[in-house]
């Protein structure tokens, strides 16, 4: 049986990583388009801040690997 979210997502991931950038900000879009629950305002603008920090490279991002590995590490 096909998948076609399997399918996107693998198409998506050959993309240019702007044209990723862009193909996550309209399906976000498209999430508040259809009846999903806005979210509270204070929240709505600490994402903006941290996407902000992220594109103008002023935060490192860490894989998820990484981060529990140390995580591990640091509570035994």
């Amino acid at each position: 049986m096909k998948d076609p979210v399997s399918d996107l997502a693998r198409q998506a991931r050959e993309l240019a990583l702007e044209d990723r950038e862009r193909l996550v900000d309209e399906l976000l879009d498209s999430l508040s388009e259809s009846g999903v629950a806005a979210l509270d305002p204070a929240w709505e603008a600490e994402l903006a801040r941290r996407v902000a920090d992220i594109r103008a490279g002023r935060v490192e991002l860490v894989d998820a690997d990484i981060v529990f590995a140390r995580a591990r590490r640091r509570t035994g």
